[in-house]
């Protein structure tokens, strides 16, 4: 059987988290007031995607935030009941959920817009949650995109767009004069 890997502590970092002024300041009151829901919080900030949300298994935050299920279950629930986050159910069971934080409190990206009735997340998950773990490390690796360029993983297909036209770039315009061509100039 394969050990559970440890989860990561935070996303890539290079990435901007914004938060309301208002909202740090009732964060801070969170932190003395719940301070397993204000570690809560930070735990699912650090972890949302562009559209504010994160899905993530009870038994992975038990394990992230060292702590019962019973203590993680009220720290949801203190967040839920004052409006710092929406839980969405995840499949019939709910042990996994979608935690869309309040974009009132902290957002990721562009603020315009952030509300959305669906929404994409980041998907924590660990091995020992799937169904096949004993087979992870044996199964075949998925098929490879062969790469253009740096960042680049997939090859452009299709019609596709022309290309936009800007003879000349602003403020790099050429020096020489202009030539007009008349029919009734002789040359």
């Amino acid at each position: 059987m394969t050990m559970p890997q440890k989860i990561p502590d935070k996303t890539p970092s290079g990435r901007w988290l914004q938060t309301e002024r208002a909202a740090h300041e009732a964060w801070a009151k969170l932190i003395a007031e719940a301070p397993k829901a204000a570690q809560l919080m930070h735990l699912l900030v650090a972890r949302i995607g562009e559209n504010n949300a994160v899905v993530i298994s009870q038994k992975n935050l038990i394990r992230l935030m060292g702590a019962s299920r019973p203590t993680v279950q009220r720290a949801v629930k203190k967040l839920r009941d004052d409006l710092w986050i929406e839980v969405r159910q995840i499949g019939d069971r709910g042990t996994t959920n979608a935690y869309v934080i309040n974009d009132r409190v902290a957002w990721l990206g562009r603020r315009d817009g952030i509300r959305y009735s669906l929404f994409s997340a980041a998907v924590v998950i660990s091995d020992d949650e799937q169904p096949d773990v004993a087979e992870l490390d044996r199964q075949e690796p998925l098929r490879q995109i062969p790469s253009i360029g740096r960042g680049e993983r997939q090859l452009p297909t299709g019609p596709g767009l022309p290309p936009p036209s800007e003879p000349t770039f602003p403020g790099m315009e050429a020096d020489l004069p202009a030539k007009t061509l008349r029919d009734d100039v002789e040359p």
